[in-house]
């Protein structure tokens, strides 16, 4: 274990102190902030350069009174279409929106005539304007008003509650099952980058002939380990930095700005005219928090953090027998296939099975094999499985992580001291049935 235990300091000191990692640690969270800070500042300034687009607007229907807006400018044009395009052709205005007689169940015929490529968001916003309007012409059609339209509407709000032993708990679904998902896409991610530099480390110090010093004093399986725990431990603080600069920095970037996200920007100016929205935004708000409020954040993280470590140390032990076994990055392409595999597979089900169905049979299997359960089986915990489930989950997990290593151990203690050899599937069977 001491052994093991130097091997895990010399993985760490090693990587921590190297520039490439400082590096790294400290300059991709200020290159995120940087980056939101420099969209937030172009599109600033564009906004208070652009100023209102100028739309002519032929009406033929008679029926469309449209009002300037924010963004917008609307200026009636009598007339034949031909004269006001050669009109608009003249000026300097953005566009000229042209307006047929219309039926309103069937509107068609519209059409926006520009000078240059339209944006989507422009087209769009339009649609939504003359969208609104048309729905203000059929309720004045039907002799209905907007107050009693409104009270026509009804907004229905299940309450999802789990009946226990212990009495009834909030079942807190919606918000759990996004949180789970993004828990496991990052597991998926942390497991896929770190457990290819363990394959890379290895490759490098066998490529070097320091392994073969270090054997010298160590034993092969006592090396794979120290390496494996090391480089986990490099990945968690790199990656704990990284939350913590990147939240604080992106919150203070937008706080130096006095800015919001664009699509907040548009919701609260949609939300401005429409009172509803408003009061949806806020409805939508209120029950986020609460929501976050009564999760069990200690479960969770507990959770998240078994997972995340087993499945690194899991297929972690695979990656560092592959880089045993071969001289180069090329040729360990043969074999990241075969092992990435699993973890595609439960990314996937994660969309497919997971979240839609997590009860299912097919959800229930994902959860439990141990090369896919670090992934699904944080997708499920939002739609709180039975415990005996998830300690299953864990225990095939933790076996899982002895079997792999146990492979990888009786591969390794051969293919790290192996040079030049072709090495494929059949050789790696004869390393592993080799006596010690």
């Amino acid at each position: 274990m001491n052994k093991i235990w130097l091997v895990f300091q010399r993985e760490f000191l090693n990587r921590v102190q190297k520039k490439s990692f400082l590096v790294a640690t400290i300059l991709v969270p200020l290159i995120f902030p940087a980056i939101i800070g420099v969209m937030l500042f172009i599109f600033k300034k564009q906004e208070e350069a652009a100023g209102k687009s100028k739309i002519e607007v032929v009406d033929k229907s008679g029926k469309m009174v449209l009002e300037s807006t924010a963004k917008y400018d609307f200026v009636p044009v009598t007339g034949e279409l031909d004269q006001a395009k050669k009109t608009f052709q003249e000026s300097k205005d953005f566009a000229l929106l042209y307006i047929p007689a219309f039926d309103l169940q069937k509107p068609e015929g519209f059409a926006l005539y520009t000078k240059e490529n339209a944006s989507l968001r422009k087209i769009g916003d339009l649609e939504n304007i003359l969208e609104t309007k048309i729905h203000d012409l059929k309720l004045e059609q039907f002799n209905i008003d907007k107050a009693t339209l409104k009270s026509l509407k009804t907004s229905v709000d299940i309450s999802a509650i789990n009946i226990a032993e212990d009495g009834e708990k909030k079942n807190n679904t919606g918000f759990l099952s996004i949180l789970g998902f993004i828990l496991g896409i990052l597991i998926y991610m942390f497991v896929l980058v770190y457990g290819m530099q363990i394959m890379l480390g290895v490759i490098e110090e066998k490529t070097s002939k320091i392994v073969e010093v270090i054997v010298s004093s160590v034993r092969p399986f006592q090396l794979m380990m120290g390496k494996i725990l090391g480089i986990a431990a490099v990945g968690l603080l790199q990656f704990t930095i990284w939350v913590v600069l990147i939240t604080t920095l992106s919150s203070a970037m937008l706080a130096v700005f006095g800015m919001k996200m664009p699509q907040q920007q548009a919701m609260e100016q949609v939300a401005q005219q429409d009172p509803e929205v408003q009061e949806m935004q806020n409805n939508v708000v209120m029950k986020t928090l609460g929501s976050l409020s009564e999760v069990n954040i200690g479960y969770i993280a507990f959770n998240f953090a078994f997972f995340f470590l087993g499945g690194y140390l899991l297929y972690g032990s695979l990656f560092a027998a592959v880089g045993a076994a071969v001289d180069s990055q090329q040729e360990a392409q043969q074999f990241n296939l075969p092992i990435m595999l699993p973890l595609i597979i439960a990314y996937l089900a994660l969309f497919l099975f997971v979240v839609p169905e997590p009860h299912s049979t097919a959800s229930f299997w994902f959860s439990i094999i141990p090369f896919t359960s670090p992934i699904a089986m944080m997708g499920r915990l939002a739609f709180n499985p039975p415990w005996q489930e998830v300690v299953l989950s864990q225990v095939l997990l933790v076996l899982g992580f002895i079997f792999t290593t146990w492979i990888a151990a009786r591969i390794y203690r051969v293919g790290i001291l192996m040079h030049g050899s072709k090495v494929n599937f059949k050789v790696l069977a004869k390393w592993f049935m080799m006596k010690a």
